[in-house]
């Protein structure tokens, strides 16, 4: 039996509903997870439910993977088989591989990533004369956002959101029918079609969408005021038989609207589950009260939210302070200037982050902290599986999955190189056209067409047909060991970067790559099959930061964070620092332009906020340098009118130095602290 009685009332009450629709209402650091587990483990241990009724899904691959382990803490390993704790598209992978050939599609599809996408929109746009009028990742996007609202190419011009007078609606509405005709015929879908598709299937087949909701009786679903109409409809179909639902989220931390986040889901929960309950978990556990009562009174004003106050027992005299900075260049001296003061009294880098609203506000800190040699990571950057040399040996991959995959076996087909250009491809792609088979088919068939290069065609064929059958007898890191070898690949990265030490971080996260394998085939056992695998790399979400899912996450905790406001939801430091605390930057100047509603971007604000445990500096500049010209600059109205929930300090006094003074002082404040750190490459 598992006792509920270490959760605060509310938790409990949360907890204890079963069935019928449930809305949690969980503020910033209320212990959401904590409930979500034990809300599992009650069912499972105390109520007798079967795990494999049981349906949890969140957004990212991190939040599912805790999830998980703590629901494994609670019941162990044996009572926990066959639940499902998973992100809403790895879901609908799962459904989609029994089901899509129902929609036309054999069941060994591949996902096609950014490149791969935008390697057809070119090409569409070269047919429609017009490759270099039309921005090609804004044309993906726009599919994208259609595809998020259940639009198809063959409903887009129906749609609202078509203009005929508009040249980039026109030229969209040609692009995305190519596109999903090219995707069909690759036999591939995109990240965008994973829950259009599922939602496709359970309108056009009403018998699946039943049989998913039969299997999965009891459903969770994480983070809800981040769900869009897609996801909704994904819910819908999935309570067909029974409306034994609980959502968990907080419409205060909505703020992914431009990823397609609809925060009426949240607002009229009620709406579209009648009969709902509503619990909200107010107390806080993470911050002091100060920082709460801050962060109550800047969200307060925002209309349409659902009223709730956090509160916390952990009280503190020390208040959020407010900086006032001379510029740009004074506000990265003086916050770097506190991290080494900090760093040198013992404290834990680990224990920083700096968050801002925009990417542009971060090149000034990196530049102090570097040349302070202090320690600092960036999240929000290129991502591991994004590397050129990972993306390659990813493509390799999924082309011996699926031959039939065009995208990535034009990526790989010259690497290394074999000599085959750009005019024997397209010998084949005309072939390809031509016979209506893919690009594979056609090189097997009839490698002649290479010329003095058809040799290196069958060796190419041979190779990846000799590895599909090496990776259903071995290990998926020795088989990817092999390949490597093979193909020469790291002497192909020798030759490719003339700077020794960039060509060894290349070879390093190639070891780094498949040592992810063997963790995959270690936690995954007779699971951790090459399908598993690359549906694995190729669904990293994009709000996931770590490099492997069993990734220590203390590989990083050595150092200061960085980010933007929009990456640091979910997570917490003891201190924060929020750079930029003005008109114009938060709110953000296209917001206030545009005359647009800035509850998002109060909401942006106060999840900040909540990111501090122990203590907040706000900072805002008194001039900003803007396309080179100083500008006057103002507190953002979302503290200006809170002058009393926190300590303003003019710290101008440290700023405007000369470069020779800036230097002196930077020498003084750090000296000896290089040798402390070791060299920081």
């Amino acid at each position: 039996m598992i006792s509920l009685s270490g959760l605060n009332p509310e938790q409990r009450s949360a907890a204890e509903t079963v069935e019928g629709p449930v809305l949690i209402l969980a503020g910033a650091g209320s212990g959401k997870t904590r409930t979500i587990t034990y809300r599992i483990a009650h069912m499972v241990s105390n109520l007798g439910i079967k795990g494999k009724n049981i349906l949890g899904v969140s957004f990212t691959n991190k939040a599912a993977r805790e999830m998980r382990e703590r629901v494994i803490t609670l019941l162990g390993k044996r009572q926990a088989r066959g639940l499902t704790l998973t992100t809403f598209h790895s879901l609908g992978v799962k459904i989609l591989k029994k089901e899509i050939n129902k929609l036309g599609y054999h069941l060994n599809f591949s996902i096609y990533d950014t490149s791969d996408q935008l390697g057809i929109i070119r090409e569409a746009l070269k047919l429609y004369q017009a490759d270099k009028k039309f921005d090609h990742k804004r044309i993906l996007s726009t599919i994208g956002y259609l595809k998020n609202r259940g639009i198809s190419s063959e409903d887009y011009l129906a749609s609202p959101y078509f203009n005929e007078e508009e040249p980039y609606d026109l030229a969209t509405e040609y692009v995305y029918r190519y596109y999903q005709d090219k995707l069909r015929f690759y036999n591939a879908i995109d990240f965008d079609d994973i829950l259009f598709l599922v939602v496709r299937l359970f309108r056009d087949f009403p018998a699946v969408a039943a049989s998913y909701s039969e299997l999965f009786q009891y459903i969770m679903i994480d983070e809800y005021q981040d769900t869009n109409g897609l996801q909704l409809q994904l819910i819908m179909g999935l309570t067909t038989t029974h409306n034994n639902l609980c959502v968990v989220g907080d419409d205060d931390q909505s703020i992914y609207a431009f990823r397609g986040a609809d925060i009426t889901n949240i607002l009229e929960f009620e709406k579209a589950f009648p009969g709902a309950k509503v619990i909200k978990l107010e107390q806080n556990y993470r911050s002091v009260s100060p920082i709460l009562s801050l962060a109550n009174h800047v969200i307060k004003d925002n209309p349409n939210r659902r009223a709730k106050t956090l509160w916390s027992t952990k009280e503190s005299d020390l208040r959020p302070l407010l900086w006032a900075m001379g510029d740009t260049d004074h506000e990265s001296q003086v916050i770097v200037d506190e991290i080494a003061k900090y760093q040198s009294n013992g404290g834990h880098l680990g224990d920083i982050a700096i968050l801002y609203r925009s990417n542009t506000q971060a090149q000034p800190i990196e530049d102090e902290l570097r040349l302070a040699q202090v320690p600092y990571a960036v999240l929000g950057g290129q991502k591991f599986y994004e590397k050129k040399e990972i993306k390659d040996l990813i493509a390799y991959f999924s082309v011996i999955l699926n031959p039939h995959d065009q995208m990535a076996l034009r990526r790989i087909l010259n690497v290394p190189h074999r000599g085959i250009g750009n005019a024997t491809l397209d010998k084949f792609l005309l072939k390809s056209e031509q016979d209506q088979k893919s690009l594979f088919e056609v090189m097997e068939a009839s490698p002649e067409i290479a010329g003095p290069r058809s040799e290196n065609i069958k060796k190419f064929i041979l190779l990846i047909r000799r590895y599909q059958d090496q990776f259903k007898k071995q290990p998926l890191a020795e088989v990817g060991s092999q390949l490597i070898d093979e193909i020469h690949f790291l002497k192909f990265i020798d030759k490719q970067y003339d700077n020794l030490k960039q060509a060894d971080r290349r070879k390093n996260d190639i070891m780094m790559f498949l040592e992810s394998a063997a963790r995959f085939t270690k936690f995954h056992g007779e699971q951790a099959t090459l399908k598993n695998f690359v549906e694995k790399l190729l669904l990293q979400d994009a709000q996931d930061n770590d490099l492997d899912e069993e990734e220590d996450d203390d590989l990083r905790k050595n150092e200061v964070t960085m980010m933007t406001l929009h990456s640091s939801k979910g997570l917490e430091f003891d201190i924060v620092y929020l750079v930029g605390m003005e008109e114009e930057i938060l709110p953000h100047k296209r917001t206030i332009i545009d005359g647009e509603d800035i509850s998002e971007e109060r909401r942006l604000a106060y999840v900040g906020v909540t990111r501090a445990r122990e203590k907040l500096i706000m900072t805002y500049c008194k001039e900003r340098k803007i396309y080179g010209r100083k500008v006057p600059r103002h507190p953002s109205r979302f503290i200006k009118e809170l002058a009393s929930l926190y300590q303003e300090q003019d710290r101008t006094t440290f700023g405007h130095m000369s470069e020779d003074e800036k230097e002196n002082h930077i020498k003084s404040t750090f000296a000896g602290l290089a040798d402390l750190l070791g060299d920081d490459d």
